[in-house]
């Protein structure tokens, strides 16, 4: 159970990451996506499923955006209306900012009733003027962490740049924070030495380290490639020029993430950090969703879970998902 292994430190986490449909999407045809997500994630072996709020970051870069931006529908309302045969608990990503303390008591209230966990996120670009702080927000949380867990966002390409996100890690764990969810990891380095300097402070602090769950994504365009650089994933110069030649990206970037995988299990093992990873789909793209779906199951493979077999997990769909 997901709280549980927060709660008591476990690694081996695996979680899956979606983002609702566009804004704007008729309610039939918000069902029919929700139907084939739902078809495509209750046989996976996750512990959650984490639906991300989507917001517009154009003002943080000067760069052109690869993809146009479109609002998408609230991750809270499309869970809890359109996904409840997903039986895995529910993370919820929320930029707290952009609330009144109001609006966001009666949104913690609302998701705690339906056993979904938050992760608050920070405004989409620095001059935002913000309605309630994160700290605000975290003490708003706090009624609810004997039988919750709250989880945050931790940048490895920010600690490369700025060289403290240990301590902003332990910042927001000591104001409940007990699992944090990174930005896509393409760049090793970065994620070992973040965890290396996470483990360093919280052995100098007498600390308990909190949950690192690192994201994964596969890449199967150069457009996707291009709008993963533009959202501030940093891919080592190459590997990015190895994606770019490659005659079956996908597939490269797959070997990638798995590689990547198997080096933080190894590396995280030695260290303090109890660690998970999330995997996500940046595209809309059929081959991409696909071998997202492929990467779950073998890195549940990597982290000795207990598979579902294809039988059961067959089963599973079809008694939750009906088919035309």
């Amino acid at each position: 159970m997901f709280l549980d292994k927060i709660k008591s430190g476990q690694s081996g986490i695996l979680t899956y990451g979606i983002t609702p449909p566009k804004e704007g999407t008729s309610p039939e045809k918000v069902a029919e996506i929700a139907q084939k997500t739902m078809a495509r994630i209750i046989p996976l072996d996750i512990d959650a499923l984490v639906v991300y709020d989507v917001q517009d970051e154009s003002a943080r870069t000067s760069a052109e955006r690869p993809f146009p931006f479109m609002n998408a529908l609230d991750p809270f309302t499309f869970s809890k209306d359109y996904l409840e045969k997903i039986q895995v608990p529910k993370i919820i990503y929320r930029p707290a900012g952009k609330f009144s303390k109001d609006e966001l008591s009666q949104w913690l209230e609302d998701i705690y009733k339906h056993q979904f966990y938050p992760v608050f996120v920070g405004v989409p670009a620095a001059d935002f003027q913000v309605k309630v702080t994160l700290e605000e927000a975290y003490q708003l949380w706090r009624k609810y962490q004997d039988s919750s867990a709250i989880g945050a966002v931790t940048i490895p390409e920010r600690h490369a740049v700025l060289h403290d996100e240990d301590k902003r890690i332990l910042d927001k764990a000591a104001g409940g924070v007990s699992y944090f969810i990174s930005q896509c990891v393409f760049n090793l380095d970065y994620a070992k030495k973040m965890v290396e300097d996470l483990c360093l402070t919280c052995q100098q602090q007498q600390r308990t380290p909190p949950t690192l769950i690192f994201t994964l994504t596969v890449c199967g365009s150069v457009k996707t490639l291009r709008f993963m650089e533009w959202l501030g994933i940093h891919i080592p110069e190459q590997l990015k020029e190895s994606l770019l030649q490659s005659d079956n990206m996908l597939e490269d970037s797959l070997k990638a993430c798995l590689d990547n995988a198997a080096a933080l299990i190894e590396f995280c093992k030695q260290r303090c950090v109890p660690f998970g990873f999330n995997i996500e789909s940046l595209a809309i793209r059929k081959d991409e969703i696909n071998a997202s779906i492929d990467l779950v199951s073998q890195i549940s493979a990597m982290l000795n879970r207990t598979p579902i077999s294809q039988t059961t997990a067959k089963a599973q769909a079809e008694s939750n998902y009906p088919r035309p």
